[in-house]
């Protein structure tokens, strides 16, 4: 039985008492009235769902009851019906904010298509979306069994992050347990490809995916064009669901012309994952070719203070004569300013932008009571992002590039996880702290959960002393320390953290737009 209150007004509503006992068969309750004053009148006494609105009435015309109405039950759906198909009308009434509109003669089903689309929208969304992951659920559960290349895995977080963001807003929130069991096996089943994989793709004659120090070279170069300057957005620790959750406010300027992930090189932490992008070159010859712009875990000051300097020294490495301009914006104050001084940026070949928002945001959930509050799981974690970006000098900046015609590149170093469980470890006091990998002599752990590499020079890492070694956590554990365990364990869990191994860490976003 529907409870669906409807107020249908209209100068001729007498010729529309067939569609009005439709309506009434179906159980929605309908009242009627013949001019806007009387609209008004009703709706300062009584509730409706929704308002069929004639536009061409006598006395107060339909947009100027749309109006009124609008200012009064500013949340009620307002259908707009007219005889009229000039244009004016409907940016009018569109302006307005109408939930839909409608072209004179309307038919019922026209009338109860626009019913279930403005009030049983959540409800049919909900139930169709249901049914499809239902039917996807085993597909995916198939191919998780099967999968064997970097190529499927990508494609593989791909469809679990589309069925993440699709199944977030429906009702039944038994199917998004699902998922994340699906995404938690999913996790389980990388690492051991990872763990597999990750050392030969080093090996002389493999063919490995696309990576941090392969990036500059074999992504990004083939999009510099010499008639067309390119603005290359790094936005640190950005993950490819928030990636997806940014898209549609960037579509507004930019069209999408490609979209590939990209694998980060181990640790997925800033110092080694974006210094290799830059550099092209893998942290262990970053430390032998440029002793002064690298520094180790332990080693005190900035781990990322030459990013400009390596990009400088690809560039020259590579042949490549572009001008270019490097920025890293760390605060408000330094976005706005470049917003401020684009329009200087148009005469170079490329302006890099390192963004750190998102890293930062991330820390400040560890950090602050009411960010953990705020970004209490992945779905308000991506709603924050969101919430700031549409509102940051980052949108500005992407904004004027758009004005001034540039290539638009967004991609990030690393992604990040939500740590729930820990898992202990010991260490010298010369060992590295990061919650998801370490670094350092004599490490123990629990075997089943790290992937462990005794010979850091067969991955190209560097090492602290000749003993070192590195661990790295699996799917949503963090490193804790037998000592003040229980403290630590309450400090860090359900904080985002990075530098292990997970879908969200190293399967990573990288796009490339042009100007609409």
């Amino acid at each position: 039985m529907s409870n669906i209150k409807i107020l249908w007004v209209d100068d001729e509503i007498d010729l529309l008492k067939p569609h009005i006992m439709f309506l009434k068969s179906r159980n929605y309750e309908v009242e009627t009235c013949k001019s806007g004053t009387e609209a008004l009148d009703l709706i300062e006494n009584e509730n409706f769902d929704i308002i069929f609105l004639d536009e061409n009435m006598p006395g107060l015309t339909g947009l100027e009851t749309l109006s009124e109405i609008k200012d009064r039950r500013e949340t009620v759906p307002i259908v707009m019906i007219t005889k009229s198909e000039e244009e004016y009308i409907m940016e009018e009434a569109i302006g307005s904010k109408i939930a839909d509109y409608l072209i004179k003669p309307v038919n019922p089903n026209q009338i109860l298509l626009s019913l279930k689309k403005n009030l049983d929208h959540s409800r049919l969304v909900s139930e169709k979306t249901t049914s499809n992951y239902q039917q996807e659920f085993r597909k995916i559960a198939m191919d998780m069994s099967q999968v064997n290349t970097y190529e499927e895995w990508a494609e593989l977080y791909q469809k679990l992050v589309y069925w993440e963001l699709q199944l977030e807003d429906i009702e039944d929130s038994g199917m998004f347990e699902i998922l994340e069991s699906q995404k938690l096996e999913a996790n389980n089943q990388f690492f051991k490809f990872i763990s597999k994989n990750y050392q030969s793709w080093f090996e002389k004659g493999a063919e490995p995916p696309v990576m941090s120090h392969t990036l500059f070279k074999k992504m990004v170069l083939p999009e510099i064009k010499g008639d067309q300057p390119t603005l290359m957005i790094v936005v640190d620790n950005l993950r490819y669901d928030q990636w997806k959750s940014l898209e549609p406010i960037i579509s507004t300027y930019y069209k999408k012309e490609k979209e590939t992930p990209y694998y980060s090189i181990l640790p997925t932490a800033t110092q080694y994952a974006r210094n290799a992008i830059f550099s092209g070159l893998m942290p262990s010859d970053m430390e032998k070719l440029f002793p002064d712009y690298w520094k180790n875990d332990i080693e005190e000051g900035g781990k990322n203070n030459y990013e400009a300097q390596f990009l400088k020294e690809q560039l020259k490495r590579l042949g490549k004569d572009l001008k270019f301009e490097y920025h890293k914006i760390s605060s408000l104050k330094a976005g706005k300013k470049l917003v401020d001084n684009f329009k200087t940026q148009k005469s170079n070949d490329l302006t890099v932008v390192v963004y750190n928002f998102v890293d930062m945001l991330s820390h400040s959930k560890t950090e602050m009571e009411v960010i953990k509050e705020l970004a209490s799981n992945d779905k308000s974690y991506r709603s924050l992002t969101q919430s700031w970006f549409k509102n940051s000098p980052l949108l500005e900046i992407i904004q004027k590039a758009q004005q001034s015609g540039f290539k638009l590149i967004i991609t990030t170093d690393h992604g990040t996880i939500n740590v729930k469980n820990p898992s202990k470890v010991i260490g010298d006091k010369n060992t590295s702290l990061n919650l998801r990998y370490k670094t350092g002599k004599s490490l123990t752990y629990e075997n089943k959960e790290v992937f462990a590499i005794e010979d850091p020079k067969s991955v190209h890492l560097p090492t602290i002393n000749m003993s070192s070694s590195y661990i790295f956590a699996k799917e949503d554990l963090f490193f804790a320390y037998p000592n003040n365990y229980n403290h630590y364990v309450s400090y860090y869990r359900n904080t985002y953290q990075h530098g292990g191994i997970s879908l969200e860490e190293i399967v990573i976003p990288f796009v490339v737009l042009n100007p609409k």
